[in-house]
C-alpha cells in the first residue's frame, strides 16, 4: 500500500486531477476564471486587435456553456482535449475556434486573422511566408470545392493531408508553455 508502482491508472488520474484542481484554485480562488484574468494570467494584455480577438474566441471556446467564465470542469475539459484528445476531436475543436462568426465555415479572412494572431501572440513572423501567402496556400490546397470557405469536412481532411497546415494548427494551441507557467507559478507561491 502506498507503493507508486502498485498504483492503478485511476489512482494516478485522480492524483493528477487533484493537482490540477489545487493549481486552478490557487490562481482563481473564486473558481470562475474571467476573460480579463485569463488574459492577465497568460500575459496576453495589450495585443493587437487580431490577436486580442483570437484570445477572446479561445476563451469563448473554453467557456463551453457561455456563462462568461471558465470553471474548473471547463478548464480541465479544454486542457485535456488539447493536450491528450484524439486528433479528430482536436480538429473539430480547432474548427470551432477558427470559425469566428459561427456560420459553420472558415473564410479566408477568418483564417488570415487567426494566422496573424497566432504569430503576434507567439512573437514570430515567418520570414519565408507571409500570413497572407500561407492563407492562400491553405485555401489552394484544401478548399476542395473552391467556394472560398472551408467546411468542417474540408478542414479535417485538409489538415490530415497537409503537413504544413497541421503543424501550424498544432502549434497554435500548443499549451506546453501554459502548463510550464502553471507549474512555475505554483513553485513560487
Amino acid at each position: 500500500m502506498g507503493n507508486a508502482a502498485g498504483s492503478t491508472v485511476d489512482d494516478m488520474q485522480a492524483m493528477e486531477m487533484h493537482q490540477w484542481y489545487k493549481k486552478f484554485m490557487m490562481e482563481c480562488p473564486s473558481g470562475q476564471l474571467m476573460l480579463h484574468e485569463f488574459k492577465h494570467f497568460f500575459g496576453l494584455q495589450g495585443l493587437d486587435p487580431e490577436a486580442n480577438a483570437y484570445i477572446e474566441e479561445m476563451f469563448s471556446t473554453f467557456d463551453m456553456n457561455q456563462d462568461g467564465y471558465v470553471d474548473f470542469m471547463e478548464y480541465v475539459a479544454a486542457l485535456s482535449l488539447v493536450m491528450r484528445g484524439q486528433m479528430e476531436h482536436k480538429l473539430r475543436w480547432y474548427f470551432k475556434l477558427y470559425d469566428v462568426d459561427g456560420n459553420g465555415c472558415i473564410d479566408r479572412n477568418e483564417l488570415l486573422n487567426i494566422i496573424k494572431a497566432i504569430r503576434a501572440i507567439k512573437g514570430t513572423e515567418s520570414k519565408e511566408v507571409s500570413a497572407e501567402e500561407f492563407t492562400n496556400r491553405v485555401f489552394d490546397k484544401i478548399d476542395v470545392n473552391a467556394d472560398g470557405e472551408l467546411s468542417l469536412e474540408e478542414f479535417v481532411a485538409g489538415a490530415r493531408n497537409d503537413k504544413e497546415f497541421m503543424e501550424v494548427m498544432m502549434k497554435s494551441l500548443d499549451l506546453k508553455h501554459v502548463v510550464a507557467m502553471i507549474h512555475s507559478r505554483r513553485r513560487s507561491i
